[in-house]
């Protein structure tokens, strides 16, 4: 089954905007370079970067409660990381203490935060949503079905943005849904072959449009409707590394 590779992405810092990538440098093991890499960490998350243990997505600052975030653009480039909100603007050189603690200020007075979170980074930690089932799942690799988020939109008779899901790596050119059904199966990106491991649970941060920053469409109850669960994509495992560029060849074997 022959697809190919939409686009590609990264999110530096978890909960907040995408990077978008040309190319990407897979590593048998390991997840895309520098994927959520960091978090706001809520006050009482109990993260320690002394001894990282894997969290719920509750316990940092991320769009299933705080909508906001999609309003903020972010960008790392190299230790400095940018967030603009509007006209407002920080930039926050990340090896600097004091710098991470007024990014966390910055944060927490646009999105009118009760607290401040503390920006945190234990590498080779990944903040993923699935860091919590096991370390196959901290790493893998996060892929998108845009005919399946096509097909979605036409049960329910709705536009939906790929954006809202989050995703690595988005592919094309596959049958709607056929990715949920490979979880074991291999796939080859472009010259890297990775194995599909879970289905992609969807919660209530797919509600927020990545434009408006609203919640204006209740995703998980829409694929309920349509389909009967709440999955759309899934996380794989690197088996062979390569660099994989968008528009290269995605093949579910």
């Amino acid at each position: 089954m022959m697809g190919r590779i939409r686009s590609l992405s990264r999110f530096p810092v978890k909960g907040m905007t995408a990077e978008p990538l040309d190319a990407v440098e897979l590593v048998a093991g390991q997840g895309i370079r520098g994927d959520r890499r960091w978090g706001f960490a809520q006050p009482d998350s109990g993260f320690d970067p002394a001894d990282p243990k894997p969290l719920p997505k509750d316990r940092f600052v991320v769009l299933l409660r705080e909508a906001g975030l999609a309003r903020l653009q972010t960008r790392l480039e190299g230790d400095t990381l940018t967030i603009r909100d509007g006209d407002a603007e920080g930039h926050f050189e990340l090896e600097d203490p004091e710098a991470r603690g007024a990014a966390a200020d910055f944060l927490r007075t646009r999105l009118g935060l009760a607290e401040t979170p503390t920006l945190v980074r234990s590498d080779p930690h990944r903040f993923t949503d699935v860091s919590v089932v096991s370390p196959e799942l901290m790493n893998a690799v996060s892929i998108l079905s845009q005919d399946s988020v096509a097909a979605l939109g036409s049960a329910v008779g709705a536009d939906i943005d790929p954006r809202r899901f989050r995703m690595n790596v988005e592919i094309e050119g596959w049958p709607a849904w056929a990715e949920l059904d490979a979880v074991g199966r291999e796939i080859t990106l472009g010259t890297a072959r990775l194995r599909i491991l879970l289905r992609t649970r969807r919660c209530a941060a797919t509600e927020v449009n990545p434009e408006t920053a609203e919640r204006d469409l209740p995703v998980p109850r829409l694929l309920h409707k349509a389909v009967g669960h709440v999955d759309m994509g899934v996380y794989a495992e690197v088996l062979e590394g390569g660099t994989i560029r968008v528009g290269e060849s995605a093949e579910l074997l």
